[in-house]
């Protein structure tokens, strides 16, 4: 087991702050603690770092006793995020990423070479490693906080409530990111949020606890179908979107698997024959590999269709997307909340396996909200209603983007 806690207990003044806490940890998942104030969920982290030790219990890392070990070298080995960034003011984003490898000893060499790879991570230019905090908005602040612990390449991440300062927008960006950046590179996180939506989009299995105590350890869709009392019902809410239909749980179970996409190498002639061929406004962009790319669509090869010579030249790089294992709850949210008319799916590679689009997600969306309701009408009806036989015909003519 990669991280164990055991009979984990915090004492202040007499009150247990952490009451006989146990969690099993297998290297990869992404923990969510969640809960009320006062639930213990930040005091239970702060003691997996030592920066509180706890009264009881016991805690072991990858087998070893995190309590007989040197905080401070315990501490460079596991990476830390907080709310309010915590990057030094006085310091260079070069010198914020490459600290803890600073404190390792790392040559300059090896620590520029991964200033530069953890600034390409975040999407910035090199240039910014030589800009201050000061000079960069809240939402790059606290990208580069997230890169910053995974500098010296720990295998373990504690954030602390990391968005909870920014704007719905920046922070729903940094979420994707952040769970696209430990899919991609496996790392362990555990994760503290007093925002449900944030636990369930994010979290492999969802600790929640309250006075101390933990009451339920459950994967997202396990916590929302069986919720274990009261308190967590009113903790997910009664108005989030609960699945109706428990055997559809992924997108890989809905998708299109026929995505039209084409090379970058292609013509614009090309593409544009391709769209009309598949009656689509827009075509997704792989390589040779089917890694996907990006997208192009009809507007960009009109616009540049006498200038431009291929797909390279005119396709958009930044192309939202979703893995095959994602649940369906998190897509149907993205999709109608952020107005996608629909989304390209990948697996774990990042290689195109399909698409799912606005349309396919009718049935879901109708059983969630309306269940067994219409069970007695005609059997005809139901049909037409659920939009079986429009999907088809909405596929084609949504396009892809």
């Amino acid at each position: 087991m990669f991280l164990e806690m055991k009979h984990l207990s915090k004492v202040y003044g007499g009150k247990k702050a952490v009451d006989d806490f146990n969690l099993d940890v297998k290297k990869g998942e992404f923990i969510c603690f969640i809960g009320t104030s006062g639930s213990g969920k930040t005091t239970t982290m702060r003691m997996i770092n030592r920066m509180l030790n706890p009264s009881s219990g016991s805690i072991k890392l990858e087998g070893k006793d995190v309590l007989k070990a040197d905080p401070v070298k315990l501490r460079r080995r596991i990476g830390y995020v907080i709310q309010n960034v915590g990057l030094m003011p006085h310091m260079t984003i070069r010198d914020n990423i490459t600290l803890v490898p600073k404190l390792l000893k790392w040559s300059d060499e090896k620590k520029n070479e991964r200033a530069k790879e953890m600034i390409k991570m975040v999407e910035l230019p090199e240039e910014y490693l030589d800009r201050y905090p000061s000079e960069l908005s809240g939402g790059q602040q606290q990208r580069i906080g997230v890169v910053r612990a995974l500098a010296a390449d720990q295998d373990l991440i504690l954030m602390d409530e990391p968005f909870g300062a920014l704007d719905p927008i920046t922070r729903e960006s940094l979420q994707d990111f952040v769970q696209d950046l430990q899919q991609r590179l496996g790392k362990t996180v555990i994760f503290v949020t007093h925002d449900m939506d944030e636990a369930l989009k994010l979290a492999t299995r969802i600790v929640v606890m309250s006075h101390g105590k933990v009451i339920q350890v459950a994967t997202p869709d396990e916590i929302l179908r069986h919720p274990a009392n009261e308190f967590v019902e009113n903790l997910i809410g009664k108005d989030r979107l609960i699945q109706a239909r428990p055997s559809i749980t992924t997108v890989g179970q809905v998708m299109y698997n026929n995505a039209v996409s084409i090379t970058p190498g292609r013509s614009l002639k090309e593409a544009l024959k391709l769209m009309h061929e598949k009656r689509v406004d827009t075509l997704l962009v792989t390589d040779d590999s089917g890694i996907l790319k990006g997208y192009v669509d009809i507007e960009q090869i009109d616009y540049n269709y006498n200038t431009a010579t291929s797909v390279d030249d005119v396709m958009t790089r930044k192309v939202f997307y979703v893995y095959e294992n994602s649940i369906i709850r998190d897509t149907v949210e993205k999709i109608l909340k952020r107005g996608y008319k629909n989304v390209p799916v990948v697996d774990e590679n990042k290689k195109l396996v399909g698409i799912v689009t606005r349309a396919s997600l009718v049935d879901i969306v109708y059983d969630a909200l309306w269940g067994e309701a219409d069970t007695s009408t005609n059997e005809d009806s139901t049909k037409d209603n659920k939009g079986k036989d429009k999907v088809t015909s909405a596929k084609a003519g949504d396009g892809q983007a």
